[in-house]
């Protein structure tokens, strides 16, 4: 397949599975949506954060992660607490019930993916697994490079999926 046609049919397919997955995550029963998965996901696999960096880690919209960091806040999940270093700024933590949400969610996610990868041969579902990866990797460094000052901490702190409960 020249480059052309490959891009245009990789373009049509990533369409496609962002509809797909964006059915599957509404029709998680959960009590938030797919950013309060997202932004736990970053907390419980990175550490404590600025809500400030947590939006650029998350690339979300710092209004939606402060919408989605109250929720998690009321529902104990996560919880604020002073920066030793800057004691006018804020951090945020999972807290026990956070990290246990955050299992939760990853095994319901990771059944799931089970049951529909459960026909493919291990060689199969081990070539999509590096290929989405490095699909990933890819559009995270092109998005990076369209940034005009990409903050350090994003850099250093790859987007895996694998770590976000869909």
């Amino acid at each position: 397949m020249r480059l052309n046609e490959a891009a245009a049919e990789l373009g049509t397919q990533i369409v496609r599975f962002g509809r797909l997955i964006t059915t599957w995550r509404r029709s998680a029963k959960t009590d938030g949506g797919a950013a309060d998965r997202v932004l736990l996901a970053k907390l419980v696999n990175h550490g404590d954060r600025r809500a400030t960096d947590l939006a650029a880690d998350a690339f979300l919209d710092l209004s939606t992660v402060s919408r989605q960091v109250r929720s998690l806040v009321d529902r104990g999940l996560v919880e604020r607490y002073p920066d030793p270093e800057d004691r006018r700024g804020t951090l945020l933590r999972a807290t026990d019930a956070g990290h246990a949400a955050f299992e939760v969610y990853r095994g319901q996610r990771d059944s799931k993916l089970a049951a529909l990868l459960e026909r493919w041969p291990e060689e199969d579902r081990e070539h999509l697994v590096r290929l989405l990866g490095r699909l990933n990797d890819d559009l995270e460094e092109a998005r990076h490079a369209r940034l005009p000052h990409p903050p350090p901490e994003s850099r250093d702190t790859a987007v895996k999926q694998k770590d976000t409960p869909a």
